[in-house]
């Protein structure tokens, strides 16, 4: 990446970050009042896997072959929430994915971005493997949920994406283009998601 892409990245990021920021709030105040007086909870950034990553421990012949620092350092991920059942102790684990994208009125490019590709990482076999043994979800079920907000719930080029990359598992994304609606969104987390915690 050049100078000139770097500093134009630069200035979204902050404006970026902003929009997802409140993404996530929109998400946060939906199931905070959707929960009251269950046995639900949202947790915002629960972060029992800081060091998912850090602590993995890598075959000697690979060891041998890396930089080891003498130090310890947190390298992992956080997801945006968690939605746990007190009752039977499940938990399922959520991002948040907010992103612009093309639509009426922008031109294709303002679809650019990767936050439907970042959310591909809990479909890894180690992740998958290290989150359903926290989170109490047996096999087949997968562990996790992805809500798509903003632009991108409508963009036809990712949309097509996220379809296919999702083939078969649907329940586990949900496209909130409309972040007014919280019905849909409830109802496709009752219909999908909650029957994997109870």
């Amino acid at each position: 990446m050049g100078k000139n892409e770097l500093s134009l990245r630069e200035a979204w990021q902050p404006y970026g970050g902003e929009k997802a920021g409140k993404a996530e709030k929109n998400f946060l105040d939906v199931f905070t009042e959707h929960f009251e007086g269950t046995d639900f909870e949202v947790q915002p950034h629960p972060r029992e896997f800081k060091n998912v990553y850090s602590s993995i421990k890598l075959p000697q012949d690979v060891v041998d072959r890396i930089y080891n620092p003498n130090e310890t350092w947190s390298h992992g991920i956080i997801p945006d929430f968690s939605i746990h059942n007190k009752k039977t102790k499940k938990t399922i684990y959520v991002e948040v994915k907010r992103q612009d994208g093309w639509v009426e009125g922008k031109e294709r490019k303002a679809g650019r971005g990767n936050a439907h590709e970042r959310s591909c990482k809990f479909f890894t076999p180690g992740l998958l493997n290290i989150m359903r043994k926290k989170g109490n979800i047996p096999e087949p079920q997968l562990p996790f949920w992805v809500v798509f907000q903003g632009d991108i719930a409508r963009d036809p080029k990712r949309v097509r994406e996220i379809h296919c990359w999702y083939q078969g598992i649907e329940g586990h994304f949900y496209l909130w283009s409309d972040s007014t609606d919280a019905a849909h969104l409830i109802s496709h987390f009752d219909e999908n998601i909650k029957p994997l915690l109870v």
